[in-house]
């Protein structure tokens, strides 16, 4: 008796086009990782252009996952990894360029690598990490490696306060803390966290042209209500998955 005929219909060339699209719109971030590397190795590097560019991957980074699983990627587009490229972008975009942004502004005391060196190896490792990203649960172990926003934040502190940010947030990248993954929290804690990280998207994107040294000192401490209310929902939820 031979085998059972398979149920998975065949791929159509359509899917298979919009399946390769989606890996490029996915690697279109190292484009802008580019563009934003070559402004901070400018002679002198406006930081407000390397958010803009950083802001554009991190907006690919959330719409890039929805279309993949919309699309069926893993159907029709097998052969090319796209969590590979995904990784490789958001370690750039995420961690490397953000950091190196810091070190290049000098908003870490000297040597700046000394500070910074524990956030580049402790993001590396959660990367590598098969365990990092509970997509089942919809959670990140430890920090999330969101080293852009603590370098955005880092403009508004003085030197040796980001150092012991950084290394405080590096520690707690390999700590057994869990933060919610906001495109994969459950109902009803999902278009609330999407809702929230777009409104203060917004908020810093209204930063941008008086970024860093005109911004008033109340709208930056009002801007952090929503990494507070993230974390704090991040806690409460993962008490109640018992995580």
């Amino acid at each position: 008796m031979g085998p059972a005929p398979s149920t998975e219909r065949p791929v159509t060339r359509g899917e298979r086009v919009r399946g390769h699209a989606v890996h490029l719109y996915t690697a279109s971030g190292v484009v802008l990782a580019f563009v934003a590397a070559s402004e901070i190795c400018a002679p002198r590097p406006d930081p407000r252009r390397v958010f803009l560019f950083l802001v554009l991957a991190v907006l690919v980074d959330a719409t890039d996952g929805p279309l993949a699983r919309m699309w069926e990627v893993k159907r029709t587009a097998p052969t090319i990894n796209g969590r590979t490229i995904d990784d490789i972008v958001d370690f750039l975009t995420f961690t490397f360029l953000p950091l190196l942004l810091v070190w290049r502004m000098e908003w870490v005391p000297e040597p700046g690598w000394l500070w910074l060196a524990p956030a580049l190896l402790a993001s590396l490792f959660g990367f590598a990490n098969e365990g990092a990203k509970d997509e089942a649960g919809g959670f990140f172990r430890g920090f999330p490696s969101y080293w852009n926003i603590a370098a955005f934040y880092a403009a508004f502190l003085p030197p040796w306060g980001n150092a012991a940010m950084f290394v405080i947030l590096a520690v707690l990248t390999v700590s057994p803390v869990w933060f919610i993954y906001p495109n994969l929290a459950p109902r009803p804690w999902k278009a609330p966290l999407l809702a929230g990280a777009a409104l203060w998207l917004v908020l810093l994107l209204v930063f941008l042209p008086r970024y860093p040294y005109d911004v008033p000192e109340w709208a930056v401490w009002v801007s952090l209500a929503y990494p507070v209310l993230y974390t704090l929902a991040s806690f409460y939820l993962k008490r109640r998955a018992g995580i």
